[in-house]
């Protein structure tokens, strides 16, 4: 009776009703599912994770009482089962059948059809296939693997006519089919894609430094706005992960709007009142010019006042920058200890861009963060496989994080210590909506730094340029405007006041 309630289920779709594939994320790229009663192609090289995907639909089915078959051609039932336990999946449920074709059928001379409609070529053991679909009535069935049937068809003309009879076979017996192809031919043959309701391709890649990166795409699916493109994914215990590519929103609606403070007023007050929510902010300047402990400052700040914040940390282990805040006196520690601060460490080799995406996601639409810090876009930079994506992969995430209200802090570090000749290791200035700049600078026989705010949209800001000492009240000391300088921000500035004043000015930052 079960299997009865089931099988109406899957066969009513008045109301637009599909079928989850069991993974997520995938449902999520195809908008709900497969289609029921339709014939899919599922593309990959050997290892890209075909098989976990299939078992995945089918348990799906099981577990919601609907009779599934798993017919293999290729890996035996003991494979499967090896592959399932692997992922401490109970296979209860899932029919699997093995179809090993007779030697004869493998002779050049052999007429072989597989579910031809007239069943008059049907070898003994297909016709055995055939009956156990009969007995069953699957509303699920996976084929593994088009391989085989292609190297038994002969010739392409044969091996379209063989899936066209599998297509018909089964159109009136209100099953969905899924068929695997391990695209090992050496030409890509679009004969099956032609004939498929939907395509979806596991695509493999192998940088030269970290793990092997794997990614979906939809190619074909008639009838729905699938979400296209590449989306990553990860084989873990229990299956695949799909990690949809964050994708922003045509038209939103305008979060409230605030004011987010530092804690410290000379700070804001260069802000022209502090960071804006659903703005972002480019911090710039060299290695240890305090790019991270200012992020860390406003992050500390969030969360005293009840908020929550979130710092993706690629360059730093989160110890040594719980530590450095302990000494500058940024109670960060206490905070991330009662997750008010979600502090997560990223590493570029092992980590996707995908990835990294969904846990912003996650922190934002789960744990509801107000100020979001990616530190830093160097590392960012170092988990894409290809550099040119990365501003476009930033535009589509600071407009999904501004369209939710969340504060956005992008650090980059430049190459280079002091001069005019510094560089950053991309160009996202134009994304950012204020960007806050530091520098070294060398006066009176040592190095001192400088910041100033040197861009803010829709906002007034104070254009001086200040010294910036790490150390005193909040952790950070903000001097006066250097107007006795000239040329800071080159690293090598001229000073036109009297020794006296600057030996006067030396003795009050003491």
């Amino acid at each position: 009776m079960a299997n009865k309630n089931a099988n109406a289920a899957a066969t009513d779709t008045s109301n637009g009703a599909v079928l989850s594939t069991g993974v997520k994320g995938l449902d999520y790229v195809l908008c709900g599912g497969f289609t029921p009663h339709r014939l899919y192609l599922v593309e990959g090289v050997p290892g890209a994770g075909k098989t976990t995907l299939a078992l995945q639909f089918l348990r799906e089915g099981a577990q919601r009482g609907e009779p599934v078959l798993y017919v293999t051609l290729s890996e035996t039932e003991e494979e499967l089962r090896a592959v399932a336990e692997s992922h401490d999946w109970d296979l209860n449920g899932v029919q699997i059948r093995e179809v090993i074709p007779s030697e004869d059928n493998l002779h050049s001379d052999q007429s072989y059809t597989v579910f031809h409609p007239s069943e008059v070529e049907l070898s003994d053991t297909t016709r055995a296939i055939l009956a156990e679909v009969d007995a069953i009535k699957p509303t699920r069935i996976v084929f593994d693997s088009l391989s085989e049937l292609r190297l038994l068809a002969g010739s392409p003309l044969r091996y379209r006519r063989q899936v066209l009879a599998l297509k018909q076979f089964f159109a009136g017996r209100r099953c969905t089919v899924v068929l695997l192809d391990d695209l090992t031919q050496r030409d890509h043959d679009l004969q099956v894609q032609s004939i498929a309701h939907g395509v979806v391709l596991l695509d493999q890649t192998y940088p030269e430094y970290g793990a092997q990166r794997r990614r979906v795409r939809v190619t074909k699916y008639r009838g729905v706005n699938f979400r296209g493109g590449y989306h990553d994914f990860l084989i873990r215990r229990g299956g695949l992960e799909v990690f949809e590519r964050i994708i922003a929103p045509s038209s939103t609606v305008a979060p409230e709007w605030r004011w987010l403070s530092s804690g410290m007023p000379s700070l804001d007050r260069l802000l022209g009142g502090g960071l804006e929510s659903g703005s972002s902010t480019l911090l710039v300047g060299a290695a240890g010019t305090g790019k991270s402990s200012i992020a860390a400052k406003f992050a500390t700040a969030a969360a005293e006042r009840g908020e929550t914040a979130a710092l993706f940390v690629f360059d730093e282990s989160p110890q040594i920058l719980l530590n450095r805040m302990d000494g500058l006196g940024i109670g960060l520690r206490r905070h991330v200890a009662e997750k008010r601060v979600l502090l997560q460490r990223i590493d570029p080799a092992e980590m996707s861009p995908g990835e990294f995406a969904h846990r912003i996601r996650a922190a934002t639409e789960r744990d509801k963060v107000s100020l979001l810090v990616i530190d830093s876009l160097n590392g960012y930079l170092n988990s894409m496989p290809e550099e040119r994506f990365l501003t476009i992969q930033l535009h589509e995430l600071l407009t999904y994080l501004g369209g939710r209200g969340v504060a956005t802090m992008m650090i980059a570090v430049q190459h280079g210590l002091i001069g005019t000749s510094m560089a950053g290791p991309v160009d996202a200035s134009y994304l950012a909506d204020s960007i806050i700049m530091m520098r070294y600078f060398e006066a009176d026989g040592e190095v001192r730094q400088a910041l100033s705010v040197v861009k803010k949209r829709g906002g007034n800001h104070e254009r001086t340029i200040r010294e910036f000492r790490m150390g005193g009240p909040g952790g950070f000391r903000i001097g006066e405007p250097l107007r006795d300088f000239h040329g800071v921000l080159t690293g090598v500035p001229q000073y036109r006041g009297t020794v006296e004043e600057l030996i006067s000015s030396r003795r009050e930052d003491a």
